[in-house]
């Protein structure tokens, strides 16, 4: 059996739960069990600290107050920042992805303090993103094309210290006019992306995964799921065309 566990975290599931995004830590739990690498699960509520522990932090989507309420008490715990730099994996969805950056757009417009974990800043866009998004993922991080579903009125834009998480194909993705979806650096990771994202695109998990153990992870017998996930993807790609 291997030495190796992972403990994921899920980051206020009663403010930032919105759109099934707790699907993601299923997947991790899945995904690791069948390679025999045991996980820990921490369901953690907002009036809780954020333990420091951990390997995988996921924070999923939210609407405008339960948002702005979870930056703030992340902001005073300090203990998501503090995970991130010394090394943890940190993956989060929509309003999560907005939060972990410098700013993001309040409820009425204005401009509020995110964590400053990802080089990225967002405020509202002119037009609201609704509907399948695809990307081709950054060659360096080996993992095929991605497929999610966004719900957004966000504006996203990459500073020089993060690097974009795909290109669009389908979509609109960041909603700053310059074509990408999500961004990333380091172990931290952030994407507009819902499915939940993990579900849809198992080689997004699987590179969490290796993040967290810090070594390469045995493959698994996809063939089903790839299956299932060209499907997909030909579909949106022929609803694009036609």
């Amino acid at each position: 059996m291997p030495s190796d566990r992972i403990k994921i975290v899920w980051i206020y599931p009663d403010l930032l739960s919105t759109y099934g995004d707790q699907g993601n830590t299923i997947m991790l739990e899945r995904r690791a069990a069948l390679r025999g690498i045991p996980t820990e699960t921490v369901h953690l509520r907002s009036d809780e600290p954020v333990p420091q522990d951990g390997d995988i932090y996921l924070l999923g989507g939210g609407e405008d107050r339960p948002q702005i309420l979870a930056a703030q008490r992340l902001r005073n715990d300090g203990g998501l920042n503090n995970a991130a730099a010394r090394g943890a994996v940190v993956f989060a969805v929509c309003a999560g992805y907005q939060i972990i950056g410098h700013e993001f757009g309040g409820d009425e417009g204005q401009q509020l303090p995110g964590l400053g974990i990802l080089d990225i800043r967002s405020g509202r866009g002119q037009q609201r993103a609704v509907g399948e998004v695809v990307g081709d993922v950054a060659a360096e991080l080996n993992v095929p094309r991605i497929t999610g579903f966004e719900n957004h009125q966000g504006a996203t834009t990459i500073g020089p210290n993060a690097r974009p998480l795909a290109k669009v194909v389908a979509g609109v993705g960041n909603g700053d006019g310059q074509g990408f979806e999500g961004a990333y650096a380091g172990k931290v990771l952030g994407t507009y992306m819902h499915g939940p994202a993990l579900v849809r695109n198992p080689g997004l998990a699987d590179l969490l995964l290796r993040w967290a153990l810090g070594h390469e992870i045995a493959p698994l017998d996809d063939s089903w799921a790839g299956r299932l996930r060209e499907e997909r993807l030909n579909a949106v790609l022929a609803a694009q065309q036609g």
